[in-house]
């Protein structure tokens, strides 16, 4: 210690006494060491007026150091009478009051530590009074350095000295010296070593200290369990636990409480139970505190009957008891189970508080309940409850998600009135709800009037802004909220990549990205998770795929968000073979059971046309939610499966599950897929009646396509006529599509007028109907409109398919380049034809909508984007596997009808995603069945 030793000041005149008389007796509890001050005692700066112990009042009227030390010598020359340490407390009371807190630690160390059961009254007093805590250490050091020596006891109380301070070198000094003095054997002082090393140095080195000693009490297995507990290391504290019942030592009621917490977020179930166990071998199932935890935690791994069970078997219940069963049943979506225990909990001795209300809110708000929610915050209030920020901030999430402005203006009326604009979460929650709600206007009023804004203010408003695209804006309120001294931190930055991200703008925020990087800040998966889903909303499914492989070289850990984001990028344009290897990563990572990333797979492999596939993940998912429902109904719609896709929504009422819109339009794709018109009827009349839900375009929409392909077109433009709500182009198109199948060039015209009016620049509705005209042969009429075109300056997209072979994606466009193997490709695909004609394959020439005569329109035929794609992936992948091919655009009849020859020539399927649906090729069949 001397090398590092601060100059001090010397020492008062009066500590003359002899070195031996310091070392306090031996017969001093231990226990009491366990107990001693808090961190906060030594550390805070701010005090409450000063509160006497009995062991500090004056001996005299003071004023000065002179007269304090003056009496402070008589005390040492005269015969000792009297309690000692009366006398000695009562000399540092005098040394406070005259703020001379060196000398009072001095007296504290060579004469009050006779009695470590006052260690903690002092060092109130050193604090009350406004003392540094250093200052004890300095006068330790002096004291030492001068031949002091000290016992294990004030050995102990110094290392907690430097845990209060985060002093790790002063610590591992007197670790050193403990060393010397062979005290490492101690078990209280290596209790205190674990507790500095962990909060200063890190778990490992807390454990190592915990390992190299020889005597491991109970007292010890104890705090090094729980040191690793509040390092969230929790399968190590686990760990910990076994080997410490193997030596046979008793976790305390507060190690045990805290351990069972960690079964619950581990979902650590059978620890749980075996804690459970031990807690009723150890006949520790009165204590309530316990009960309660092993409660949550059966709750967490999501047994609640045995949480159930356990809170049944509890005698002295309180409050938290309830609360915590209330609780267990709303997180696992059991409502009406905590709806009857709450009524229950409301005839017993025992109220419910606000504590037992803010558990049924969070209940529902995690199931989605969210009217509920709304219902419950009434009921709080009219049962005399006064909302605290924890209700309200639920019932704004509430407001959020269903979109009720109005509620939540009477909920910030009664903010105002209750006077809990001061507290900044809920100023948050409001900011948030106005924000969701499109008022930016009245959050940045929110946010204006909001004291004290924290970070989580400032991040929601520029989040607002980034969302709504007001970027300039988003700006401003940065840069202000760094000239009010608020340091951004990784949320804020986040929120811009976010916004930039989301509105298609990918380069602005790479640089934020690596704006962030030269600020010293290092990215976390929040930011490159928004950059992947911002792509994907954008359809820029490559670029999110090509930023995944950049996170990974970042050596970011996805989270479960990133995987889902990953596979819809792998959905929307059937990236089958990319999807299997975000499903392998998934698996070898942990996500397989996550619920998100389960609806997710069902969805990529529905879209990559592995139906089987995907009905297989959703069959091994045990707690099946609302979207795993939909989404495989969904599966099975785009493949012209109806009768399946109703089946499953009888089993999915069966569970009590209830629909929703997404479920309808599910339902009514799968009967318009299907040629389904009774049944499509049947569930659109049922929506409202029978479920409450109101129609919406799209399922307007499905309606208009249902009749349309059914050939009921009259019945199509009535159905529109009477709409309740006004036609939008998904409308008209339907429409379109269904004259183009019918050949009814009436009603074509007219949706074709509204579709020019509402999509002007839309070049696919144009098309559609010079396809039309061109059937009826009104060449006229198709040059009339390709000239209208050009005078709008509306060119024809782009129309391309693709297919993939091995890891290359090979793609087959009417523009760009042509494919370095089409010479072999077409002369594939004229033994292709030879051998379709052998099998009565006639091409359609109908589908050749340019004036040329015969011969001609067969070779455009040829030339077919689909054709080349589906020929190629028969030329290269020769293991017998299915050819799969994307296109951008419908199918056209002659392609169509090829395809089901080639499947049959060739003994393949084939499945062919266009734009509108899957079509599964398999001898010589469809099973579109011709209705697409």
């Amino acid at each position: 210690m001397d090398n590092l030793a601060p100059p001090f000041h010397h020492l008062n005149p009066c500590f003359v006494q002899n070195p031996q008389t310091l070392m306090p007796p031996r017969s001093l509890s231990p226990s009491s060491l366990s107990h001693g001050m808090s961190d906060s005692h030594l550390v805070s700066s701010q005090f409450s007026p000063p509160k006497f112990s009995p062991f500090f009042h004056p001996l005299v009227e003071i004023s000065t150091l002179n007269s304090v030390t003056e009496l402070h010598a008589q005390m040492i020359k005269k015969p000792k009478k009297g309690n000692l340490v009366t006398m000695d407390g009562s000399m540092m009371r005098n040394y406070f009051e005259i703020g001379d807190f060196m000398s009072a630690a001095k007296v504290f160390f060579v004469g009050f530590a006779r009695n470590y059961l006052l260690w903690n009254s002092f060092l109130e007093e050193f604090a009350s009074f406004g003392g540094d805590s250093h200052h004890i250490l300095q006068v330790f050091k002096e004291l030492h350095n001068k031949g002091v020596e000290f016992d294990s006891k004030a050995l102990t109380v110094v290392l907690k000295v430097c845990l209060a301070l985060l002093d790790l070198w002063f610590g591992m000094e007197v670790h050193a010296c403990l060393i010397k003095r062979g005290f490492d054997v101690d078990v209280h002082l290596t209790c205190a070593l674990i507790n500095l090393y962990e909060k200063c140095w890190g778990i490992d080195r807390a454990n190592q200290v915990f390992d190299e000693t020889p005597l491991q009490e109970d007292f010890l297995w104890n705090t090094v369990v729980m040191a690793n507990l509040r390092s969230e290391r929790w399968e190590n504290a686990l760990e910990l636990f076994g080997r410490m019942q193997s030596a046979s030592a008793k976790a305390t009621d507060g190690t045990i409480v805290k351990l069972l917490q960690a079964c619950g977020k581990l979902r650590a179930l059978k620890e749980g139970k075996q804690i459970h166990g031990y807690v009723i071998r150890l006949g520790r199932v009165s204590n309530t505190s316990i009960c309660n935890s092993i409660v949550s935690m059966y709750s967490r791994n999501n047994r609640v009957e045995l949480a159930r069970a356990v809170f049944d078997s509890t005698e002295d219940r309180d409050s938290s008891s309830w609360n915590s069963i209330i609780s267990s049943y709303a997180v696992n979506g059991c409502l009406h189970d905590a709806r009857d225990i709450f009524q229950e909990m409301e005839s017993s001795s025992i109220k419910p508080d606000i504590i037992t209300w803010n558990s049924v809110l969070s209940g529902h708000l995690l199931q989605g309940s969210y009217e509920m929610v709304l219902t419950n915050f009434r009921s709080l209030q009219r049962a005399g409850f006064k909302p605290d920020s924890c209700s309200i901030t639920s019932a704004l999430q509430a407001v959020i998600e269903l979109g009720w402005l109005n509620y939540g203006q009477e909920i910030h009326g009664y903010i105002m009135r209750s006077k809990l604009d001061y507290d900044v979460y809920v100023c948050t929650s409001l900011v948030d709800m106005y924000i969701k709600n499109d008022c930016l206007d009245k959050a940045k009023v929110v946010f204006n009037h909001t004291k004290n804004k924290n970070i989580c203010a400032w991040n929601s408003l520029i989040s607002g802004y980034t969302f709504k695209g007001l970027f300039n804006n988003a700006e401003k309120l940065f840069n202000q909220m760094e000239e009010e001294g608020i340091k951004p931190d990784l949320v804020t930055w986040n929120s811009l990549i976010s916004g930039y991200s989301t509105w298609g703008r990918s380069e602005e925020a790479l640089a934020v990205i690596n704006r962030i990087k030269s600020l010293g800040y290092t990215t976390n998966v929040v930011s490159w998770t928004a950059m992947i889903s911002g792509c994907c909303q954008n359809e820029k499914y490559m670029d999110a795929l090509q930023f995944f492989s950049q996170m990974q070289e970042e050596n970011v850990k996805p989270n479960s968000t990133t995987i889902c984001s990953l596979l819809g990028a792998c959905a929307g344009p059937s990236l089958l073979k990319k999807g299997e290897e975000i499903h392998c990563f998934s698996m070898r990572h942990g996500f397989v059971d996550d619920i998100y990333i389960a609806t997710a797979l069902i969805d990529m492999y529905s879209k990559g046309g592995k139906l089987e596939v995907a009905h297989r993940v959703f069959g091994n998912i045990k707690e099946k939610t609302l979207p795993c429902w939909n989404c495989m109904m969904m599966g099975y719609a785009i493949y012209g499966r109806g009768e399946e896709a109703f089946t499953l929504f009888d089993n999915m009422c069966k569970t009590g599950i209830r629909p929703d819109a997404i479920t309808f339009t599910a339902l009514l794709s799968g009967c318009k897929n299907s040629g389904l018109v009774m049944e499509g009827w049947n569930y659109f009349d049922n929506m409202k009646k029978d479920y409450n839900i109101s129609p919406t375009i799209e399922h307007y929409s499905c309606m208009v396509d249902l009749l349309g392909k059914a050939g009921f077109l009259d019945e199509a433009l009535d159905f529109i006529n009477t709409m309740p709500i006004k036609a939008d182009a998904s409308i008209w198109g339907a429409l379109l599509a269904a004259c183009r199948i019918h050949k009814d060039i009436k009603l074509a015209e007219i949706a074709a007028r509204n579709l020019f009016r509402l999509e002007p620049y839309n070049s696919a509705n144009y098309v559609l109907l010079m396809n039309i005209y061109s059937t009826f042969g009104r060449w006229d009429d198709v040059e009339r409109l390709r000239d209208s075109m050009t005078a709008m300056g509306v060119k024809i997209s782009n129309v391309w398919s693709w297919t993939q072979v091995k890891q290359t994606i090979h793609v087959f466009s009417t523009e760009g380049n042509p494919h370095p193997e089409e010479g072999e490709i077409y002369f594939e695909l004229y033994q292709l034809v030879s051998e379709m004609r052998k099998l009565g394959y006639v091409p359609d020439i109908n589908c050749v909508h340019q004036n040329i005569d015969a011969k001609d329109k067969e070779k455009v035929l040829l030339s077919h984007t689909e054709k080349l794609a589906m020929t190629y992936g028969l030329m290269k992948i020769k293991d017998g596997s299915p050819i799969r091919v994307v296109k951008n655009t419908r199918i056209c009849q002659d392609c169509h009808t090829a395809a089901k020859y080639i499947s049959l020539a060739r003994n393949r399927e084939i499945f062919l995603r266009d734009g509108g649906r899957f079509h599964h090729f398999m001898n010589g069949e469809c099973s579109c069945n011709d209705r697409w």
